[in-house]
């Protein structure tokens, strides 16, 4: 895990995109944050050996591939694999199959966005906080 690589939100509605964005803006950690609106663009941008994220922050349901297919693939290649990245699910909604299936493929967080921006700004700054001070083997 690179503690300065960029916070990779996938999220393909825009308007969470903006709120996210201004929330990463206000939290002022020296993480870029790199926005993608589907899991295509931001697998092929995982895939570059020059990127190792900080954490992947996923939604769930996004058109081309969802969150558990990405997850998968991210899980599968061996080169992103040991990149040590955590993998987190950051979603409008859940269920108890969502969220065991979650677990069933690693993921280390599952997260239903709150519904209003203070909260939702608390609950980032909780995870990036918790992932700042965890270690990993590639730390």
């Amino acid at each position: 895990m690179n503690k300065n690589g960029p916070v990779v939100v996938i999220e393909d509605d825009i308007d969470d995109q903006e709120i996210l964005g201004m929330i990463f803006s206000k939290l002022a950690y020296d993480n870029p944050v790199m926005f993608f609106k589907d899991g295509y663009e931001a697998l092929e941008y995982l895939q570059r050996s020059d990127v190792i994220p900080f954490l992947i922050l996923s939604d769930i349901n996004m058109p081309k591939i969802d969150g558990f297919e990405l997850r998968s693939k991210v899980q599968s290649d061996r080169d992103l694999h040991i990149k040590c990245t955590p993998y987190i699910f950051f979603t409008t909604t859940s269920s108890n199959k969502s969220v065991t299936d979650a677990y069933e493929a690693s993921v280390q967080g599952f997260f239903v966005k709150p519904s209003g921006i203070d909260q939702m700004e608390s609950t980032i700054r909780k995870i990036m906080e918790y992932w700042k001070e965890a270690l990993s083997p590639a730390a």
